[in-house]
C-alpha cells in the first residue's frame, strides 16, 4: 500500500472515534465515552464559525444550543455518524437532513424530566398563591392578606398538552395533590395511565383549570397558544410553559390576562430570550410589569442534578449505539 493511502487509512480510523464537544457538559460523559474508546475534544468556549471549520474531523458531536445544526454544519461534518443533544429539545437541529445523511441523533429527555416536572409544579403553586406579589409587597412594607388569598389545587382539572417524558413527569408530580389530570398528545394514543387520562383537545379546552405545555417546537406547534386558542377555553386558566417559548404568543397571554381568561402565567420560556433582544419586544414592558406573570430564564430543566443525569443518559445511549454498530 502506498504511503499516502496508509496515512489516509490511519486518519479515517482516528476520525472514527473523535467526538467534538462544543458546550459545557458534565465530565461524566467524557469519562464514560473515553472508557468506550472515544477521544473527546472538549471545547465549550468554541465559537460557531470555529466549530464549522473543524466539523469534518469528527465522527461525533455533542452540543446544547450554541448554534443551529443546519445543512451548512451537517455538510461540513463529512465524517459525522452521531450527534448528542445535551437536553430534550431538538428544534435547533435539522433532523430531516441529518436522517438523509445517515446521522444518528441522540437526546436526553430522561435526564431532565424530573427537573422540568418539579419546576412546572413550583410555578403553578406560586401563581395560585400569589407568592411573587405577596413577597414584593411585604418587602415594600405592605401587609395584605385578603388581596393575596390563593387557590387550592385539590379538585382542579389540569390539562397537559404533550405526554412525553416531560408531560408524564409533571403528571406524576401532581399525583399527590388530588387533581384530575387530563392529557392530549397528537402523536400518541392509548397512553392513559395512573397519573393522567387521555382526552381530545376539545376536552382540554372545555375542562381545564390549568394548562401546561410539554411539546416540542415544530411548524405545527409554533404560535399554538394565540388569541383564538385562548378564547375557546370555557374557564379561566392558569398557564404554564416550560417547553419552548415560540409555542406561545406573549401578546395573546397578556391580552387574555386583561380579559380575565388567564388568571396567571408561569413562563420559563418566552418567544424572545436573552437581552438585549428581549427588551426590544413591543410587549416586554407590559410583561415585566404584570403581577400575573412569573418568569424564569429557561432553567426548568437545568438543575445541579440534571446537569449530571443528562450526561449519564447520553453516555448510555452512545454505549448502546456503539454496541449496535460494532463489528
Amino acid at each position: 500500500m502506498p504511503l499516502i493511502d496508509t496515512f489516509v487509512s490511519l486518519l479515517k480510523m482516528n476520525l472514527k472515534n473523535n467526538i467534538l464537544i462544543v458546550d459545557d457538559i458534565h465530565p461524566v460523559f467524557m469519562e464514560r465515552a473515553e472508557a468506550m474508546g472515544y477521544h473527546c475534544d472538549y471545547r465549550p468556549t468554541i465559537k460557531p464559525d470555529e466549530a464549522l471549520q473543524i466539523m469534518g474531523n469528527y465522527s461525533g458531536l455533542v452540543m446544547r444550543s450554541k448554534f443551529k445544526l443546519n445543512r451548512q454544519y451537517l455538510d461540513a461534518g463529512t465524517n459525522l455518524h452521531f450527534v448528542c443533544r445535551a437536553g430534550a429539545g431538538m428544534d435547533n437541529i435539522d433532523e430531516a437532513y441529518a436522517a438523509e445523511k445517515g446521522i444518528t441523533l441522540i437526546n436526553a429527555p430522561e435526564g431532565n424530566m424530573d427537573a422540568v416536572g418539579e419546576h412546572a409544579v413550583g410555578l403553578l403553586l406560586a401563581l395560585m398563591n400569589n407568592f411573587n406579589v405577596a413577597d414584593a409587597e411585604i418587602r415594600a412594607g405592605v401587609w395584605l392578606r385578603e388581596a393575596n388569598r390563593g387557590y387550592e389545587l385539590k379538585g382542579k382539572t389540569v390539562g397537559i398538552i404533550g405526554y412525553g417524558f416531560m408531560g408524564q413527569s409533571f403528571a406524576k408530580k401532581l399525583s399527590g395533590f388530588e387533581v384530575n389530570v387530563i392529557a392530549y398528545d397528537k402523536y400518541k394514543t392509548g397512553f392513559s395511565d395512573r397519573y393522567a387520562r387521555e382526552v381530545s383537545m376539545e376536552e382540554i379546552v372545555k375542562h381545564s383549570d390549568v394548562l401546561s405545555l410539554h411539546i416540542p417546537l415544530t411548524a405545527e406547534t409554533t404560535g399554538l397558544v394565540n388569541d383564538e386558542y385562548v378564547f375557546h377555553f370555557k374557564k379561566p386558566i392558569f398557564l404554564i410553559n416550560t417547553a419552548r417559548g415560540k409555542t406561545v404568543q406573549t401578546r395573546a397571554v397578556l391580552n387574555a390576562i386583561k380579559q380575565g381568561k388567564i388568571l396567571g402565567a408561569g413562563l420559563d420560556v418566552i418567544e424572545s430570550e436573552k437581552f438585549p433582544a428581549l427588551a426590544e419586544q413591543e410587549w416586554y414592558d407590559e410583561l415585566r410589569q404584570s403581577n400575573k406573570v412569573i418568569l424564569t430564564p429557561h432553567v426548568a430543566g437545568w438543575t445541579f442534578e440534571s446537569y449530571r443525569k443528562i450526561s449519564e443518559v447520553m453516555a448510555e445511549k452512545l454505549r448502546e449505539l456503539s454496541i449496535v454498530h460494532s463489528p
